[in-house]
């Protein structure tokens, strides 16, 4: 069946069954191959993206749950303001050790600062609990966040 997604704000037409994880149309259809494949249950983070803006395992939602919800995907997140500050804080911080698990790691980051912009090292550990780095790097991951955050305009 054919579905109309739009994906980092260009609209796709593919057909696949409507059951069909979001993940597979987006690397197998697309041909977007920065979002990542762990463990195909939702636990690990590495399949995340944004759908409306967010965090959403793509492993585990179908694509007809989609609808006419935008789709944004780690090719796009640096065209965001948190997405810039989130991937030169990665870069500044040196996060990736094996680089797997970080466009699900970045786009957790992402969310999190869209949603709370001056997080603490608590929100962060609670936001980004279920992304799993096999590397550890979860200190640097914080520390990246934390950069990012003190360079978000104050609210208000």
């Amino acid at each position: 069946m054919p579905y109309q997604l739009k994906i980092n704000g260009k609209t796709r037409t593919v057909d696949v069954d409507g059951d069909t994880p979001l993940l597979w149309v987006i690397r197998d259809v697309v041909g977007l191959t920065g979002t990542k494949f762990g463990c195909g249950m939702a636990m690990c983070g590495a399949c995340t993206v944004h759908v409306n803006g967010n965090p959403t395992r793509s492993c585990s939602f179908p694509v007809e749950a989609v609808g006419k919800q935008a789709i944004t995907t780690i090719e796009a997140i640096g065209q965001t303001p948190e997405g810039k500050r989130i991937q030169a804080a990665w870069v500044a911080k040196d996060v990736p050790q094996c680089g797997y698990c970080q466009s699900g790691q970045i786009m957790s980051a992402c969310a999190l600062l869209r949603q709370n912009p001056r997080p603490n090292a608590a929100d962060i550990d609670a936001a980004m609990s279920g992304n799993l780095c096999r590397c550890g790097t979860y200190p640097r991951i914080r520390s990246a966040i934390l950069m990012a955050a003190a360079g978000a305009p104050a609210k208000g």
